[in-house]
């Protein structure tokens, strides 16, 4: 266990306190041990803010404590200690950074008491981190999914934290500097944060912007749950709680989590969520190729929860009908805010062919500029006498396209094409099309089981004098195939 190089009470030389306390004032070598202890881990920035409560006993007069950060990626800047209970006898006279102990602090306690109080010393750690998972299991039809979610919480921080109350915040913060910086400081910085104007603001800055976007009390929510007696510990469940932008998960009871361990707990937990299979050919995005992708909703219709779902990897598993599982993909995920869709794509299906095929091409509306006298003339399907002088100067070319999907499957598929058309162009097609982006068009259909389905359109690409515009127009018209 290492708590000793944490926090200590001893017996302080009177070159480190400007009165001397007398010997009866002050424990032996006491060191208490931690009552409880609460870490809130900040994921995206690598910033945990570590409460921790000990009973301690005083004596009238000073009392110095030790705190030591040797060896743990602590923010020397952001320790502070509170007094939760007999908060009117005792107060911090100064704080004290000794040159020839490098990593520790003294804080002169006054006490009026004489007896055991309450503290809390709270700070910024780096090194303890968290990574979610998700294990999806699809029935044989594809229609629904069982969501069971995993949070592993991670310490490299160089302290151990025993029953230890965890909280998970899901969602960014902007704060002055990463703590793994402020932590990595030289022991002649150390030596200079009693009288460093720029040390205090740095932690007192973290401080305020971690209380801002944590605004509920932490006290009497750091208590141990322990397990019913004669019963076995029950799963951990996981609370949340909303905070504007950032959610909060509380993992129910506590946890030891010991330096360079990790450690994975339940997190969610979701029967018969309702998933979709759609067909995409979206080059931008997937290449030039149809892949097939599963669509999940966070959204409590789809019987997941109210909460965002942070960055993690998903495991995707089907069942196959013989009591086995087949396995279908594992893809990362990022954060999942409330309402919005996550996507996996399984890549393309060999039972679903899909080829794009030229019909015919033509040109016409042919536009003529006579040169020197800058006019500009059409030409018509019966002809015109063309001078000599004068060049082809716009037109316009005309493509039919068969867009053809043949479904091998044993169920019908949703198709939705984007092809992206730059310049000028007509889009002309009886599909249901519309644009997707101002030189985009998407367009869906449904291929039933053993079907082939040609989807036709036909572009005009206006071309020189003919371009007025940078955009794709939609019209509705029969193509014949």
């Amino acid at each position: 266990m290492r708590t000793t190089h944490i926090f200590t009470m001893a017996i302080v030389a009177s070159c480190l306190v400007a009165t001397a306390a007398k010997a009866e004032n002050v424990d032996l070598s006491t060191v208490p041990n931690r009552n409880t202890v609460q870490l809130t881990i900040y994921n995206s920035e690598d910033l945990t803010l570590v409460r921790e409560t000990r009973k301690v006993s005083f004596k009238p007069g000073a009392n110095p404590l030790q705190f030591s950060w040797a060896n743990t990626l602590i923010d020397p800047s952001s320790v502070e200690l509170r007094f939760l209970t007999h908060g009117d006898k005792l107060s911090v006279l100064d704080t004290t950074f000794p040159h020839a102990k490098p990593q520790m602090l003294y804080w002169n306690v006054q006490s009026e008491l004489d007896g055991e109080a309450t503290i809390e010393i709270s700070y910024f750690t780096a090194g303890i981190g968290w990574s979610a998972d998700y294990v999806c299991i699809a029935d044989a039809d594809e229609a629904k999914v069982g969501i069971e979610g995993f949070v592993r919480v991670t310490n490299n921080s160089g302290e151990d934290y025993e029953d230890a109350q965890v909280r998970l915040v899901v969602g960014r913060i902007n704060l002055v500097q990463k703590i793994a910086e402020l932590a990595r400081i030289t022991p002649q910085q150390v030596a200079e944060l009693e009288d460093s104007a720029k040390a205090r603001f740095r932690g007192d800055a973290l401080r305020k912007a971690m209380d801002a976007s944590l605004a509920v009390s932490s006290a009497g929510a750091m208590a141990p749950a322990a397990a019913p007696q004669g019963r076995a510990e029950a799963p951990k469940e996981v609370a949340k709680e909303g905070l504007g932008e950032y959610f909060i998960y509380t993992i129910e009871g506590t946890e030891t989590i010991r330096a360079g361990w990790s450690k994975r707990m339940r997190s969610l937990e979701a029967e018969a969520v309702p998933m979709k299979i759609q067909y995409r050919y979206r080059p931008a995005e997937y290449g030039e190729q149809l892949v097939r992708m599963v669509l999940l909703t966070n959204d409590k219709e789809s019987k997941l929860d109210t909460t965002p779902l942070p960055d993690g990897t998903v495991r995707l598993f089907r069942r196959n009908g013989r009591d086995g599982l087949t396995y279908l993909t594992a893809q990362p995920i990022k954060y999942v805010p409330i309402g919005d869709k996550f996507e996996l794509n399984l890549g393309v299906d060999p039972e679903v062919i899909f080829d794009l095929v030229k019909l015919r091409t033509s040109r016409d509306e042919l536009w003529m500029l006579v040169n020197g006298a800058n006019i500009y003339r059409r030409v018509d399907r019966a002809g015109v006498q063309i001078e000599v002088n004068s060049t082809v100067a716009g037109w316009d070319d005309r493509a039919t396209f068969a867009q053809r999907v043949r479904n091998y499957t044993k169920k019908p598929i949703d198709l939705e094409i984007r092809r992206t058309l730059p310049g000028h162009v007509v889009f002309r097609s009886e599909l249901p099309v519309k644009n997707h982006d101002f030189q985009t068009v998407q367009y869906t259909a449904n291929v039933k089981p053993g079907e082939k389905a040609n989807l036709l359109y036909e572009t005009v690409q206006r071309q020189g004098y003919n371009a007025k515009q940078n955009n794709v127009t939609i019209e509705r018209a029969a193509i014949a195939p």
